[in-house]
């Protein structure tokens, strides 16, 4: 599972995108309920084309469900050879299609091009009783099903990370009462309202509750603190956990090499401009540009090794 940084950045802006990249309709799936790391993705997708004036007319639609794979059937299912249709997704959605079996995987679409890369943040409620990663360490070492943690997908990045954390701590990882939700908001609601002892996400979707003081970080998985959160890591706490999730974007199955290229010519522009990047800083994410097929060769890695993973930590078999 590799790590990004600022050197997949200056790597990938020196892959010059062609001037004037245009098209005029473009239709964009997030396969998540509003709120989350998917649904933000695609809007910010969106009001970047938008902002360069590099696509007409933009759509975003929410199909939610199964970390991914409900939206991913239909998008497979209605959109071949459709050069203006595309979803986004990410290493969640990886490991929901080992998690879940699904009948449909990332090889039934077109991938395009590796967005970005996000640390994932664990939280609690303001009130909690859990301040510190060795209060959540030893509250599981007591009663590991008593310690409920709300995140996306099963299988997904989110999963994989409480799994990590729990191998770290000393508890059983196939044992944690993971609840997943198919929607950050959703998710935010459980850990807001006292449903759950924790939440597992990426920054971005936990940041305005965490800068308005209704919730607070527990650890991030990252190997050194983020200038945009003011907040230790797990490794600084003694928990040995480097993990980052990844996005992406996506065409249609069936479409044509041209058709293809046009639209990476839209996305690598996109991705090189001064509003996406200023984006992504808002959010705690890094630019991790990778298209065509270098990022197909790596989807196909990150395959291989999620199945792994998931299997080492007990959540497949």
């Amino acid at each position: 599972m590799k790590k990004f940084g600022i050197a997949a950045f200056v790597a990938a802006s020196l892959i010059a995108p062609m001037a004037g990249a245009q098209i005029s309709e473009l239709r964009i799936m997030a396969p998540a309920g509003p709120g989350g790391g998917w649904d933000q993705t695609a809007r910010t997708i969106q009001s970047t084309l938008q902002a360069e004036g590099l696509v007409a007319n933009i759509q975003v639609e929410n199909v939610a469900g199964a970390g991914g794979t409900i939206g991913l059937q239909q998008f497979v299912n209605r959109s071949s050879g459709d050069a203006n249709a595309t979803i986004v997704g990410g290493y969640v959605m990886v490991g929901a299609i080992i998690a879940n079996n699904s009948n449909v995987t990332l090889a039934d679409i077109t991938p395009l091009a590796r967005l970005t890369g996000e640390y994932v943040v664990v939280v609690a409620a303001a009130d909690s009783p859990i301040n510190t990663a060795e209060d959540l360490a030893a509250a599981m070492r007591d009663d590991i099903g008593g310690v409920t943690w709300a995140g996306g997908s099963a299988g997904g990045v989110d999963h994989i990370a409480a799994g990590m954390f729990a191998k770290a701590a000393g508890a059983p990882p196939e044992e944690i009462n993971y609840i997943p939700y198919s929607g950050g908001g959703e998710a935010l609601a459980a850990i807001l309202g006292g449903q759950v002892t924790v939440g597992v996400s990426g920054f971005s979707e936990f940041s305005s509750q965490i800068e308005a003081g209704a919730l607070k970080v527990i650890g991030i998985t990252a190997a050194e603190r983020q200038d945009y959160l003011d907040a230790p890591t797990f490794a600084e706490q003694g928990f040995d956990i480097d993990l980052q999730n990844w996005r992406m974007i996506a065409g249609a199955p069936g479409i044509t090499g041209e058709q293809r290229a046009a639209l990476l010519d839209v996305i690598g522009t996109m991705a090189a401009s001064d509003s996406w990047n200023a984006e992504l800083a808002t959010k705690g994410w890094v630019n991790t540009y990778l298209a065509g097929d270098e990022f197909a060769a790596y989807l196909q890695e990150e395959i291989t090794e999620t199945g792994a993973i998931l299997k080492e930590l007990g959540i497949t078999e």
